[in-house]
């Protein structure tokens, strides 16, 4: 302690405080617990080590481990070329463009392995912005850390010797709970403007505080979002609203100004008060599950957070004078081909959006064989789950659901006499027939009403 007293007074660097040299952290200072770690990212670092190379698990990982959560991905790093780690394993894949990296596969688990990256050269390929579009320079380990975004994911563990090797104080940063950028962040995000979203998103999932230096750019700096190719925007946007704090992050979004253009129109809907009520819903269910451990679909969330632009444009399709079942088609070409631009929705994704919305008319059929025919729909539970979203926001009557509860928990006879009783829509359906006699105009049979249940994203 005195020793490094006295080199900090006379501002010479100790060891571990070298740009080039890490903080060393055993296993009684770290505390990680080895009962987290994935076996097959074990083996891949015990199979590089054993080949001659370092090895460790790296990033994310190493930062979840320290918080005590076991991590849902492994990455490692290495000091081999991606050739090198391709030859030591079976089932071994070489991808990507902007930096080679390799998966190995054990199953279901992918391991990611990458190879030390190097101090990015000057003469890189980028875009007019300064986005770096092509960078496959390898380095030393130190160089690698400094590559890393943030100083919580530049640690890098050792399942070996059970080691923690930190170069930026990103242990203190966790203890802390602060997320820092390494290096200054402006030339960061110019660099790769995704990192503006994970800052978002690693904030709000971890619950961590943005560093001030960190926060200060990322306003006038959002606009840089639109040059990054929309498939790069979309996996962001799905960690993102994922992460189990996906409403927290949306928040975080607008606050910062970094929604415009991920999700248009997204201010307007929470600006209303049944816009606001569906989307807080959706998305504090879609958290629910994903701390349970249960699936979501993606399909059903993307369907959840754009229903509002829809049901805007379908209103106005019907007051155009089209009939109800083709304007809602046409309002989802519409609000679908503007997201596709935007996020890169993958087709089946998008696929799955269609059936959820076209089903929401049909659960207000409720006579003859029509929901006999909706039973057999193969995306009924994501259907009848938006349903009830919609009766919990007070967007149609919750009597609807109700029903659709009943009808779907029957038996034959049951269901018939659900089928016999007098729904709350046909008393509506006629006094509008009697307004439109003495001239009035009353909403199509099949467009949204208004009432509330609880829903869940399936």
């Amino acid at each position: 302690m005195i020793k490094k007293l006295i080199k900090r007074i006379l501002g010479v660097k100790s060891k571990t405080e070298s740009p080039n040299q890490p903080a060393i952290l055993g296993p009684n200072e770290h505390g990680i617990d080895p009962q987290l770690l994935s076996p097959n990212a074990v083996r891949v670092t015990q199979a590089l080590q054993e080949a001659g190379f370092k090895a460790f698990v790296v990033g994310g990982a190493v930062r979840d481990l320290l918080l005590g959560v076991k991590p849902k991905d492994f990455d490692v790093a290495t000091n081999a070329t991606p050739e090198q780690v391709k030859r030591l394993f079976r089932r071994a894949f070489i991808i990507g463009k902007r930096f080679q990296i390799v998966h190995v596969m054990f199953g279901q688990e992918v391991i990611e392995v990458t190879t030390f990256r190097g101090t990015s050269a000057d003469n890189a390929p980028k875009d007019e912005h300064g986005r770096v579009l092509r960078d496959n320079t390898f380095g030393e380990q130190h160089e690698d850390a400094v590559r890393r975004d943030f100083t919580i994911n530049a640690m890098y563990y050792d399942p070996a010797t059970r080691q923690v090797l930190d170069y930026h104080q990103g242990i203190a940063d966790i203890r802390s709970k602060t997320l820092r950028i390494i290096g200054v962040p402006e030339a960061r995000y110019r660099e790769d403007p995704v990192r503006l979203l994970r800052v978002v998103r690693f904030a709000a999932k971890l619950g961590f505080s943005i560093d001030p230096h960190t926060r200060a750019p990322i306003q006038v700096m959002a606009p840089l979002i639109n040059n990054v190719p929309a498939a790069r925007v979309f996996d962001e946007m799905l960690k993102l609203l994922m992460s189990g704090q996906a409403l927290a992050c949306l928040q975080q979004l607008r606050q910062d100004g970094l929604h415009h253009g991920l999700l248009p129109l997204l201010d307007v809907v929470l600006e209303q008060p049944l816009g606001e009520k569906f989307v807080t819903l959706a998305l504090a269910g879609t958290d629910q599950r994903i701390r349970e451990g249960k699936p979501v679909s993606p399909g059903f969330l993307f369907a959840s957070l754009l229903w509002h632009q829809v049901l805007e444009k379908w209103t106005a399709y019907q007051a155009a004078g089209e009939y109800p079942i083709p304007a809602l088609h046409l309002a989802a070409d519409d609000v679908l081909n503007t997201q596709t631009e935007k996020l890169a929705l993958q087709r089946r994704i998008a696929s799955d959006m269609r059936d959820i919305w076209a089903m929401q008319p049909r659960f207000e059929r409720r006579i003859g064989k029509s929901p006999y025919k909706l039973l057999e729909h193969p995306r009924l539970r994501a259907g009848y789950d938006f349903l009830l979203l919609r009766c919990a926001s007070g967007e149609i009557d919750q009597e609807v659901g109700e029903w659709w509860t009943d009808f779907m928990a029957a038996d034959g006879p049951e269901r018939d006499a659900l089928l016999s009783r007098k729904p709350k829509a046909e008393g509506e359906a006629t006094a509008a027939r009697k307004r439109r006699r003495r001239g009035g105009r009353s909403k199509p049979k099949d467009a949204p009403g208004a009432g509330p249940t609880e829903g869940s994203a399936q």
